[in-house]
């Protein structure tokens, strides 16, 4: 049976958009997750949402306790994840306002829980293909259906933060082929596939981080505002796109 988790990111926490919506605090071996899940029915698929920095947006990006809110989802029988975030853009075609689909990341942290197995049994889990092809298909075709701007295919490096990127960071990500920047995929996509879970980020892109010389600077207020003025957008996504999950027969990861 499909059951989907949203992972909420900046202005995204919990969108009134569940039927029977009610909220379920759930204990973990990794101790609590970032927020009660919100759960309920949209068009007769069951949703979990959860606040991945805390309803009150209290939970810097190190902090975040990614276990626990992996399992949790798990826990509460999600078999798929749409996983919103806001990314900086590091190129010149994906503007704010514009949504990406990433299918690889690169790993810049330094400082997190990054896996399940850590102790009694060592497993080296798959990450060629880490997001869900069938997702990210989903999320392009419903995007066009929409006319909502959008990337597929693309990559996303996650860094430590909370600070933003230096002029010299943010070209060399765009030298090692980055397309967009976050703190908040990794290691979140990382746990999903140990748990077997199909994953996709609907990553919102929010400014020009710092390379592109003609523009301001990334701020935290320039990306609220974005995401402010879109949210709208990634909600339509997410009515468009859930319905359709449940017509795919991927319930295993490999």
């Amino acid at each position: 049976m499909v059951k989907v988790g949203i992972i909420g990111g900046s202005g995204l926490d919990d969108p009134d958009i569940l039927k029977d919506a009610r909220e379920i605090a759930v204990e973990t071996p990794y101790g609590k997750p970032s927020s009660v899940l919100t759960c309920g029915v949209i068009e007769g698929v069951d949703v979990a949402i959860m606040a991945r920095h805390g309803k009150d947006h209290s939970i810097y990006p190190t902090k975040v306790n990614f276990r626990a809110n992996i399992w949790a989802l798990k826990e509460q029988g999600c078999t798929h994840i749409l996983a919103s975030t806001a990314v900086g853009s590091l190129r010149e075609d994906i503007a704010p306002g514009h949504l990406v689909f990433p299918s690889q990341f690169i790993d810049h942290t330094r400082k997190r829980e990054v896996t399940f197995f850590d102790e009694d049994v060592v497993v080296h889990t798959p990450m060629a293909e880490p997001f869900c092809s069938n997702l990210i298909d989903l999320l392009s075709s419903s995007s066009e259906t929409l006319k909502i701007p959008f990337h597929k295919n693309k990559t996303v490096i996650t860094i430590e933060g909370p600070r933003f990127s230096t002029k010299a960071e943010s070209h060399m990500f765009r030298s090692w082929n980055a397309d967009v920047i976050n703190m908040s995929t990794v290691p979140e996509v990382v746990l999903a596939r140990e748990k077997q879970m199909h994953y996709a980020a609907i990553a919102m892109s929010t400014d020009y981080d710092c390379w592109r010389e003609e523009e301001e600077s990334v701020t935290w207020e320039m990306i609220m505002e974005t995401m402010k003025k879109n949210a709208d957008q990634v909600i339509r996504l997410f009515m468009h796109v859930i319905p359709k999950i449940k017509e795919y027969d991927d319930i295993c990861v490999k």
